[in-house]
């Protein structure tokens, strides 16, 4: 069946394509803040740790109950463009039951910043919280958030050599691996995509790290240019020597395929733990 995209804003639009899509981000307010409250009062908490000079180069790490078993690294989506750490709290729960320690940074926004700049704030978020926890790192991202998480290894990330040497596994959740689709909607207006920048900043069009093993995961009732975007990069890596692998998890969209990280039992959890 022939099929060409027209509309790249739509395309790209989540909430007006999903049933109830208005709910969120408002949704994740309210068990965001009870889960960062409760590990706060368990004395698990460190909020609001400085990791740059930036207004919003902060994050919060949650820990276990016992010595950390690792690191993972939660980068939030919003198209570069909004939102913050304070929405992503409760999905450190799965994690943080199974022993890991979770940071959760904020970073600047477009169109304060280009995309590369965010890129390099959240380097150093990582390697921030790499030098709190010791142990293996697993970096996950949500939609832009995936981007920056798989920019982080590629053979031209920012992050050192020691830092690198510790990512064990990748996750990006709908991830946005191809920039250049973006420079034909409507937000690129404050994203300021050029043809330099994308290919720049696409993990898809730069090579992984030696020894990156990523894995691709979408929910099955996302737009078709988010599925697309997700096959595309492990397909493209496969072919360049990482170890990748593709989920599309049924009856899952742009906003409730994060929803597992909160479980430790779900399998997204379980998989990024793997």
């Amino acid at each position: 069946m022939r099929h060409r995209i027209s509309d790249w804003d739509d395309a790209y639009a989540n909430g007006p394509n999903i049933p109830g899509g208005d709910r969120w981000p408002d949704l994740w307010v309210g068990p965001a803040r009870e889960y960062r409250h409760a590990l706060e009062e368990a004395g698990h908490a460190k909020l609001d740790l400085r990791y740059g000079d930036g207004a919003r180069n902060r994050m919060d790490l949650f820990l276990p109950a016992t010595e950390p078993a690792g690191l993972v690294v939660f980068i939030h989506g919003g198209f570069w463009l909004r939102l913050d750490k304070s929405y992503w709290s409760h999905l450190a729960r799965g994690a943080v039951e199974l022993g890991y320690a979770v940071a959760v940074p904020s970073y600047t926004l477009c169109p304060e910043i280009r995309i590369g700049g965010i890129t390099l704030e959240v380097a150093n978020a990582i390697e921030q919280a790499a030098e709190i926890v010791a142990g293996s790192i697993r970096l996950i991202g949500h939609s832009a958030g995936g981007h920056l998480a798989t920019r982080m290894i590629t053979v031209t990330s920012p992050l050192p050599e020691e830092v690198r040497s510790r990512i064990v596994h990748t996750v990006t959740l709908s991830g946005l691996h191809d920039l250049r689709p973006l420079m034909h909607t409507a937000m690129n207006r404050q994203l300021n995509i050029d043809r330099q920048e994308a290919w720049r900043e696409s993990p898809a069009l730069l090579e992984p790290m030696q020894g990156a093993r990523l894995t691709c995961w979408v929910g099955s009732a996302e737009r078709s240019e988010f599925l697309r975007q997700n096959a595309l990069l492990a397909n493209i890596w496969k072919g360049l020597g990482a170890e990748t692998e593709v989920v599309e998890e049924p009856d899952r969209h742009h906003f409730n395929v994060i929803d597992g990280l909160a479980d430790p039992h779900h399998p997204l959890t379980q998989t990024l733990l793997s």
